[in-house]
């Protein structure tokens, strides 16, 4: 019997803290339908992965690879397959160009790897990665989808 009280006891202090900390959020809620919620949330779980994978690569410096990675899966060239055109009309004007500007960061992240991959540069190409970070987290700190 204790034990249920205290288990009982617990949910509920969890769920009055969940439900006080999205009150308290101050992002822009973005409503979209379900699914395309989920392929957004998907489509930003691979853009962390990537930056992974170009972090990995800069650290071996195969920065080739990060480049490759940066455009292919962030970048410019990345929108076609992660459907933005559908995704655009959900989100609010500011979004809409907070993430242009994380897509064009990620290209120019790219061309200064592949620039960098010449000159073994390797401060260069972390100054234009952090942009790209930077311009995640920009997103990340003025909209949210739950």
């Amino acid at each position: 019997m204790r034990h249920t009280f205290a288990t009982a006891t617990l949910a509920l202090s969890l769920t009055a803290l969940l439900t006080a900390a999205h009150a308290a959020d101050p992002r822009q809620l973005v409503k979209m339908p379900a699914p395309m919620q989920e392929h957004m949330l998907a489509n930003m779980r691979d853009h962390l992965v990537a930056m992974g994978e170009i972090q990995a690569a800069l650290g071996k410096g195969d920065f080739d690879r990060a480049a490759d990675v940066a455009e292919q899966r962030i970048g410019m060239s990345s929108l076609l397959a992660h459907d933005a055109s559908h995704m655009a009309p959900y989100m609010p004007k500011g979004m809409q160009e907070t993430g242009t500007a994380m897509h064009h960061a990620a290209s120019r992240f790219a061309r200064t790897a592949q620039e960098a991959a010449v000159t073994n540069d390797l401060p260069r190409a972390l100054g234009a990665l952090a942009e790209l970070t930077q311009r995640c987290t920009a997103c990340h700190a003025g909209y949210r989808l739950r």
